[in-house]
């Protein structure tokens, strides 16, 4: 495990490097992932799917 508490006198490790890359895409992809999940009208309730755009209802 990472010793948090020592200074930063070096430049960070390897695995240290990949681990702050890891955090900050994950941090992306849950963001990316909330903006699909959230509906894409403003009169849409909670939970409710936006119905679809695309013109093939069959009203």
């Amino acid at each position: 495990m990472i010793d948090d508490d020592r200074p930063r006198t070096t430049k960070p490790t390897r695995q240290e490097r990949l681990q702050e890359q890891l955090r900050a895409n994950l941090k992306r992809r849950k963001e990316q992932a909330r903006a699909r999940r959230e509906p894409r009208r403003e009169d849409a309730l909670p939970g409710e799917t936006p119905p679809p755009t695309d013109g093939d209802a069959s009203d």
